[in-house]
């Protein structure tokens, strides 16, 4: 595994469980091994009655800047993809207790989708959304496809997954994607204050209510698949070879 992924259970919030990004030399992109760490903590969660909530969080200034680029090159240049990611993502969309999460900074990709599974997301007023999908040649993921024109209307939804235009954080609090906002200095305390209430909660009552507010997630593991179908061609595909190798040069 990796340490790039840290799993804490605070003392100071009995019944949470924290998934935090620590790659911030590289803006905490994800990697295979990441993905495989977060799938085992929801997991794991998911089974352990003293875990009541999971919460998300990255670093100051960065919650994730997306997928590994050095994997998408190396799965375009003739690797496997792994099954890694779309593990992470359905264990993400199918967890059955509330989870959270702190945005402070850049969101970017996967950094971004993820919230759209989230119950609950508190964000810096500096934090900014983007999806730039389209840009290397690839398409939508996490079942964003579906989820966002859901929450937040064709338009918004089209602008930030196909057009690539970063939202604000004031604009994703508009567009639903996310929940609150709070200071830079305050997203960590605040998030964690958040899952430490849902731990509290009676869990039965919680999941329940969760449940009839998620509804059924058939679809979105359909889509899930279907994304990943789309996108693992894209990969090997010579537009998005040629904005991987662009991007690496940079």
């Amino acid at each position: 595994m990796t340490d790039h992924v840290l799993i804490e259970r605070p003392e100071a919030h009995p019944g949470v469980q924290v998934i935090r990004f620590n790659r911030p030399e590289k803006k905490n992109a994800i990697t295979r091994d990441m993905y495989a760490k977060m799938t085992n903590a929801l997991t794991v969660a998911s089974s352990d009655p003293a875990v009541r909530a999971t919460a998300f969080l990255g670093t100051d200034g960065c919650f994730s800047a997306g997928n590994d680029m050095a994997d998408f090159l190396a799965f375009a240049m003739g690797g496997s993809m792994g099954i890694e990611v779309i593990e992470f993502l359905k264990a993400l969309a199918t967890a059955t207790k509330p989870v959270v999460s702190g945005v402070d900074g850049l969101a970017i990709g996967i950094g971004t989708t993820i919230h759209l599974h989230c119950d609950l997301t508190i964000a810096s007023e500096r934090s900014v959304f983007k999806t730039p999908f389209v840009d290397l040649a690839l398409v939508p993921e996490a079942a964003s496809s579906l989820i966002a024109p859901r929450i937040m209307g064709h338009q918004r939804a089209f602008a930030l997954l196909a057009a690539g235009e970063p939202l604000t954080a004031g604009e994703a609090v508009d567009a639903g994607l996310i929940w609150k906002i709070v200071g830079a200095d305050a997203v960590e305390r605040e998030t964690l204050a958040l899952a430490g209430r849902l731990a509290k909660k009676p869990p039965e009552a919680l999941r329940i209510a969760r449940d009839l507010v998620r509804g059924d997630r058939s679809d979105v593991l359909a889509r899930i698949d279907e994304e990943a179908k789309h996108f693992a061609a894209q990969l090997k595909s010579a537009e998005a070879r040629a904005a991987f190798e662009a991007f690496m040069r940079r």
